[in-house]
């Protein structure tokens, strides 16, 4: 038994993912709040090693305050600092914040770029980032790899021996439909937030253990120590 799952194609496993949660979760969706590209933007700026919740405890003042680009750029690392200071490593992400408003004015004209380069030239823009705002504001079929997509990939078995969150990116993006890229971010996301935690996922509470190479490779174990 074990052996054969062990083996189960890839393109098998990717395919039932895909339609266990095209089924069960067809609409999922980032659990930022944000009205616009640019509110986006800075939520996903400040989700960085931040619990979504906290993020979206501090951005409607934020927002009410910023709702611009330019009413950003005119402002200081120490008024944005008052905004952000109970999230993680604020003193970065305020700098950050108010860089990145200036860089909008001074080379995108105000406007959000859609292109993965371009974004990643603001400051506080990494790849992740990009990816996020690429996929959510511009549907593109990207696939921003955070903490719970590069380990729930890789317990399922969508990934392999991957060891950076870049070649994790590049076998998603290869091995699922393109039209469900975008989509299948927030599956592995909410995923991993609730089902599939790090310490101690819940297996039970489960709906694709039938594909999961973690599980079954835990079960099969449990199945031999009790020989």
């Amino acid at each position: 038994m074990y052996f054969c799952f062990h083996f189960m194609l890839k393109t098998e496993r990717y395919k039932k993912f895909v339609e266990y949660f095209s089924e069960n979760a067809p609409n999922a969706d980032t659990e930022l709040h944000y009205k616009n590209a640019f509110h986006l933007l800075i939520a996903v700026i400040l989700s960085a090693q931040c619990t979504d919740k906290r993020v979206n405890m501090i951005t409607p003042a934020l927002f009410k305050k910023f709702p611009n680009p330019a009413s950003l750029a005119k402002s200081n690392y120490t008024e944005v600092f008052e905004f952000i200071k109970t999230c993680s490593y604020p003193n970065n992400k305020a700098r950050h914040l108010v860089e990145m408003a200036k860089a909008l004015i001074e080379n995108f004209n105000g406007e959000i770029p859609s292109d993965i380069d371009d974004l990643q030239k603001l400051p506080g823009v990494g790849r992740k980032t990009a990816n996020v705002i690429a996929s959510v504001v511009f549907k593109k079929p990207t696939m921003a790899v955070d903490t719970h997509v590069f380990r729930v990939s890789e317990r399922i078995g969508l990934t392999t021996n991957s060891y950076t969150p870049l070649e994790t990116e590049k076998q998603l993006v290869k091995n699922l439909p393109k039209d469900k890229i975008s989509t299948a971010h927030h599956w592995l996301i909410l995923h991993g937030r609730y089902v599939c935690i790090a310490r101690k996922p819940k297996c039970s509470e489960c709906g694709i253990t039938n594909i999961c190479r973690y599980f079954n490779k835990e079960k099969n174990h449990d199945k031999y120590k009790r020989r």
